[in-house]
């Protein structure tokens, strides 16, 4: 098992919106692509950032060899509770993500 951060070229987190992250996973060629929309479950994502599985949104663009995934912040952007209010932490956390 490989860690998502060593197969794909770039993990990006940031907003997208107060209400809303995006993560981007930027895979390169098409076979780390294949590799990674195939080996990343929805349900571990979700797992990972404490959200249900429903309430997350997967993209899978094959033409970019990209995966995105967005999901709602678990705090409104700026308020007190919030603690990255630009989003950029939360690629860090997929990128140790184990891929077959």
């Amino acid at each position: 098992m490989t860690e998502l951060g060593q197969i794909a070229e770039k993990v990006r987190s940031k907003n997208a919106g107060p209400f809303w992250l995006t993560i981007d996973i930027f895979c390169g060629n098409r076979a780390a692509f294949d590799r990674v929309s195939a080996g990343l479950a929805t349900e571990t994502v979700a797992a990972l950032f404490r959200a249900a599985p429903d309430m997350l949104k997967r993209f899978d663009i094959a033409d970019l060899n990209v995966v995105k995934f967005s999901l709602p912040r678990p705090a409104i952007q700026g308020t007190r509770a919030d603690r990255d209010m630009h989003g950029a932490a939360w690629a860090v956390l997929l990128e140790e993500v184990k891929i077959d």
